[in-house]
């Protein structure tokens, strides 16, 4: 069926939706997205403001970044477990505010499959309930069982109503408590109500012998769980994670998915990669039996040791502790940590202790804050931590592939590009207004052109109100003329309103720069990029603070972490060639300037800067080099520079033939490389260039030159 959206050539899939567009299949007049969009164009980033994030559209599973595989289509029955038997080691006691080992062998006896916890009293069994040929409610032929979770086992079954579709039967708790299964049976009327393609679709709950089972649409594939195991199986028994482009492409799919049950009031409790099945080229939330309703704050709490928020018992599930689920599932999946360590129950291993952190530094912040210890240092949406999290996966993909991907922010506005590499605080990305701030139309109609910091300053007293928009503007005004003492009071108060505002760490270290400190901006900046790991903004300027500091080592290696990323971040590449230059490390410094795009406005002043560099004392005197510094300068558009460079470049050239000797059979700006060519060629460079002096005395120099360069002739 192809799509009828105006423009598309797309088909629609199986799912529903436009393999090209996105958009559902629907007679609607107005398109329907196929995902939700992570919402808000103008973040802020704070606690208070609830930080807001990027819109982005979400493609296919991968992000348009990663290769993953669909998951073929099988037979739904081979999914049938022959031996629907629990290993001793895997019975716990299904009460989530217990957890015990139950079923354990003793005295050399087997476990039970059948029994009372011993800690809290409450009934288990490992026995299936249901057999193969059972009807439950009269509609649904059970064929066997497919999976044990923590609330029993899970059937697959037929629905003899529709046409035999295969559905999935999950038993619910609390079966020896009438009132308690009536009230879960009412809550999957709502539960139903939940439409979103990234989550599985509960279709009904029925009653069958006194006991409650859940009703869903049958997903196949393959849970990520499922895959760790087989991963871990084909390693010997060694664990083998995930590589990490991928992990963070599963956890970019579900996010959506959160992000719409966090808008409807339900927060999904007990994520993990048990419940993450890989369906074909997406991937969908197979269980909702741990949901739990915001506004009913006395619904039961489940949850998965390992995965689950510290502070569960006491304060209760949270959208924070929702998030924090997805860290620790990130975590699980590309590292070979098990959840239930418990050195690292709710902390994360040092990366000297983790190579996976070593190498993705991004990553490790990322799961920094999505783990911290106090909800509110936590990402406070899935719309924010989608955000960053498809930051660290564009860093990722650069490191592994050596793709760089120019990607817009929408936290900050693109770098001032200059002519010259000379470094400048004043060029570092700037950040953009939220939108949704009351002052930001005001903001947005401040001419451009006033005189001075001072009469913008005093426009702002007009705001029509004094937002925190307002206030930040107010401080980088103060920042620019020089005014640190009143531009810290301004952050101070902005920061004493909301202690999560990170953009006030943002213009301290601005502040720092400002006034010769740069190894405190570093920190600054630090602060920052902790909070915003996604993005690229707060690496360049750690890297500017480092180089102005004088650590040029760790400088390097933020410069080059933005501008292997992104090419359109241009002073980055820049600024790795001055770090690695000052290093002794001419190739390295040659190779940043390459890194320079040849669409980028600064091109020219990148090639001209490699060109001085390779012409300079430390250039080996070699003829390969000579003839590697002649094309770069014979590809430069014509102008004083390139007359320089020429000049240059042959001055190079003679001493390497007063060195080497001659050698006809190389040529250097189309002259042979023979000291008498050579000269020649000097003569006619210092003659062009002293066509751009500016002053007389400046040509009468150049022409002079240009005489004593002349080689003898015989006439």
């Amino acid at each position: 069926m192809n799509c009828r959206q105006p423009g598309c050539t797309g088909t629609i899939d199986d799912d529903g939706y436009c393999d090209e567009c996105g958009m559902v299949a629907s007679g609607a007049s107005t398109p329907v997205p196929k995902s939700l969009r992570f919402s808000s164009n103008a973040p802020t980033g704070s606690r208070a403001t609830g930080n807001r994030a990027t819109k982005v559209a979400r493609p296919r599973l991968g992000a348009g970044l990663v290769e993953i595989a669909p998951v073929p289509r099988e037979d739904p029955a081979l999914a049938i477990v022959p031996d629907a038997h629990i290993p001793e080691e895997r019975r716990f006691c299904g009460n989530p505010k217990c957890g015990a080992p139950v079923g354990r062998s003793k005295d050399g006896r087997p476990g039970r499959t059948d029994g009372y916890c011993s800690i809290c009293g409450d009934p288990f069994s490992f026995r299936p309930q249901l057999s193969s040929g059972d009807l439950v409610a009269g509609q649904y032929a059970i064929v066997g069982c497919i999976a044990h979770g923590g609330l029993g086992w899970i059937y697959l079954a037929r629905d003899r109503n529709v046409a035999d579709k295969w559905v999935v039967l999950k038993g619910l708790l609390n079966r020896a408590d009438p009132d308690a299964l009536a009230a879960a049976l009412a809550e999957l009327k709502f539960l139903a109500e939940i439409d979103h393609p990234n989550i599985v679709r509960i279709i009904n709950g029925v009653e069958h012998a006194g006991d409650g089972y859940i009703v869903m649409d049958y997903v196949p594939g393959s849970s990520l769980r499922a895959s760790l195991d087989d991963r871990r199986r084909l390693n010997g028994g060694t664990p083998d994670p995930l590589p990490v482009d991928e992990a963070i492409a599963y956890m970019l799919e579900v996010l959506p998915a959160f992000a719409y049950l966090h808008r409807n009031g339900v927060l999904y409790c007990d994520f993990k990669p048990d419940n993450v099945m890989h369906t074909g080229d997406m991937v969908k939330l197979i269980d909702l039996g741990g949901a739990y309703r915001i506004d009913e704050p006395s619904s039961t709490v489940y949850g998965t040791r390992g995965y689950q928020a510290p502070e569960i018992a006491e304060r209760g599930p949270s959208v924070a502790s929702d998030l924090f689920t997805i860290g620790r599932t990130l975590l699980v999946l590309c590292t070979a940590m098990q959840p239930y360590q418990p050195s690292y129950e709710f902390t994360l291993p040092a990366p000297e202790d983790e190579p996976v952190f070593r190498r993705h530094d991004g990553l490790y912040r990322f799961l920094q804050r999505a783990t911290a210890a106090d909800p509110d240092d936590r990402f406070q949406s899935a719309d924010e931590m989608a955000a960053q999290l498809l930051g660290v996966l564009r860093a990722v993909v650069a490191q592994e592939s050596g793709r760089r991907i120019t990607a817009s922010s929408e936290l900050f506005a693109p770098e001032l590009h200059s002519a010259t590499d000379a470094p400048d605080w004043r060029r570092l990305p700037t950040l953009l207004v939220s939108s949704d701030d009351p002052a930001a139309g005001f903001l947005a109609s401040l001419p451009a052109g006033v005189a001075s910091a001072d009469d913008t300053i005093a426009l702002l007293a007009g705001a029509p109100e004094q937002s925190v928009e307002v206030q930040l503007r107010r401080a980088r005004l103060l920042v620019d003329a020089g005014r640190g003492d009143d531009a810290d009071a301004v952050l101070a108060q902005v920061a004493a309103d909301d202690p999560w505002e990170w953009r006030v760490a943002w213009y301290r270290g601005l502040l720092m720069l400002r006034e010769d400190v740069p190894a405190r901006a570093a920190i600054e900046f630090d602060a920052v990029y902790r909070t915003i790991p996604g993005e690229l903004a707060p690496k360049l300027a750690m890297g500017f603070a480092l180089e102005e500091a004088g650590d040029l080592a760790a400088a390097e290696r933020w410069y080059d972490t933005v501008s292997r990323t992104d090419p359109s971040y241009s002073s980055a590449a820049f600024g790795l060639a001055r770090c690695r230059l000052a290093l002794g490390d001419l190739s390295g410094g040659l190779e940043a300037y390459d890194r320079v795009p040849e669409t980028a406005n600064v091109y020219v002043g990148a090639q001209l800067a490699k060109a001085e560099a390779m012409l300079g004392d430390e250039a080996p005197r070699s003829i390969e080099h000579v003839v590697a510094a002649a094309q770069v300068i014979d590809e430069l558009p014509p102008g004083e520079s390139r007359a320089r460079l020429t000049a240059s470049t042959l001055e190079f050239a003679l001493e390497v033939v007063r060195e080497r000797g001659d050698d006809a059979s190389a040529q250097v700006l189309g002259r042979e490389l023979t000291e008498t060519d050579v000269r020649f060629g000097l003569e006619a460079a210092y003659r062009a260039w002293a066509r751009f002096a500016a002053t007389a005395s400046e040509r009468i120099a150049l022409v002079d030159r240009a005489n004593a360069a002349r080689p003898l002739t015989v006439t």
